[in-house]
């Protein structure tokens, strides 16, 4: 099953100082042709120079939806014992 997050390639622009550093860092970092950084990039970036948080917010996400995917079987295990 493949499929593709449309909010990967969409153009940040700089509206708060961290944005701004991360789209000047990841402009520099790979020189888009058009200009424009998109999020995948600064995932890229942030993959490749701050591994650490990346890992982090995988984690995260992972233990989350596992814990959401617990919670949605014991919901369906009571539903059918009624």
């Amino acid at each position: 099953m493949e499929s593709t997050n449309p909010n990967l390639k969409k153009v940040v622009f700089p509206e708060t100082a961290l944005k701004h550093a991360l789209v000047d860092f990841t402009g520099s970092k790979f020189e888009p042709e058009d200009g424009n950084v998109t999020v995948e990039m600064i995932i890229q970036a942030l993959g490749e120079d701050f591994p650490e948080l990346i890992w982090a917010l995988a984690e995260e996400n992972f233990f989350r939806g596992y814990e959401q995917a617990l919670t949605d079987v014991r919901s369906v295990e009571a539903a059918m014992e009624e």
